[in-house]
């Protein structure tokens, strides 16, 4: 399956929680409706509270992939 495009990447590796959350949140308001982003990061609480966050904000969680110690999370803007 091809890894869904991504209109903007966002790099917290390295940050611990909170600062992946409030960063998504920060930088998915700069973005378009229907656009897509990309957060890398190494927290492993990076997964439940993305899924967390999506289904507050009711923005869509695409998918969640780990390539080592990094989690690539896809988000997509629904509003």
């Amino acid at each position: 399956m091809d890894e869904p495009l991504a209109s903007r990447v966002l790099d917290c590796q390295g940050l611990q929680c909170p600062l992946p959350v409030v960063k998504t949140a920060q930088e998915i308001k700069k973005m378009e409706v229907g656009e897509t982003l990309e957060l890398l990061a190494t927290d492993p609480g990076v997964e439940p509270d993305m899924k967390a966050w999506s289904s507050r904000t009711g923005n869509e969680l695409i998918k969640i992939d780990r390539a080592g110690d990094v989690f690539h999370v896809y988000l997509r803007r629904l509003r």
